[in-house]
């Protein structure tokens, strides 16, 4: 019998769609794991007790909200989540990023969009062992991208896997400008495209930690109109 390769816990009131999103993914990855849950509680006791490469986690349950569920699980794992949800509402869908989501698919969805956002936001969050790195220093700043560890100041930040990647594709590109495009490519996929505040949110959250000013940053740089950059060899104030 072949090994899982992928353990995928999907969180959702309704059984029909637990059901209809777990054939979806065992018919294209029959060696994929799949856990369902219907209530907030009992996800977030998975979470915690099964090593999970994946969450799809619905908005509305009886018994969490699952903006609440999202908060909690960020509070103990870094596991890639995608929201799902009928609620098509850009101020949901910035929040949902906001504290943590990988990604926003709204009900109802096509199966195989479905399976091209989660291998997506696998891709985009595994790990690829490489050759040792130098890490990138910037004032005050450093990244180490093989320990996938930022500090500064010399106190570690604790970042997000997301908040991470965004960060690590700035810095392999330190001093040159990286298009909004391609971020939102590279980070979440064709599909978020034309979702501008992906970035907006993230770039917010990666200020609010590195920045002392954020309204005046040192290090994260927006380019108007084009994208971002990070400065390449700011001195320590």
């Amino acid at each position: 019998m072949k090994k899982a390769t992928k353990k995928v816990l999907i969180i959702d009131d309704e059984p029909d769609v637990t059901r209809a999103v777990r054939l979806t993914i065992q018919l294209q990855e029959p060696t994929w794991r799949v856990l369902e849950v219907h209530t907030g509680e009992r996800g977030l006791q998975l979470v915690e007790s099964e090593a999970l490469d994946l969450v799809l986690l619905d908005l509305v349950m009886p018994d969490m909200f699952g903006f609440d569920v999202l908060k909690q699980i960020r509070r103990v794992s870094d596991v890639p989540v995608i929201i799902l949800t009928v609620r098509d509402d850009e101020l949901d869908k910035a929040r949902g990023l906001d504290l943590g989501a990988d990604d926003y698919v709204v009900k109802p969805f096509g199966h195989l969009e479905l399976m091209a956002r989660i291998r997506s936001v696998l891709r985009r969050t595994e790990g690829i062992l490489g050759p040792p790195e130098e890490p990138l220093v910037s004032g005050a700043l450093r990244i180490d991208y093989n320990r996938r560890q930022v500090t500064l100041d010399g106190q570690e930040v604790s970042l997000t896997s997301t908040e991470f990647r965004l960060l690590e594709l700035l810095a392999r590109n330190a001093g040159s400008v990286v298009p909004s495009e391609t971020l939102l490519m590279h980070i979440w996929g064709r599909y978020a495209l034309n979702s501008a505040e992906y970035l907006k949110v993230y770039m917010h959250r990666l200020r609010q930690k590195l920045e002392k000013d954020p309204a005046h940053p040192r290090y994260l740089r927006t380019a108007r109109g084009d994208g971002y950059w990070l400065a390449a060899s700011e001195k320590a104030p």
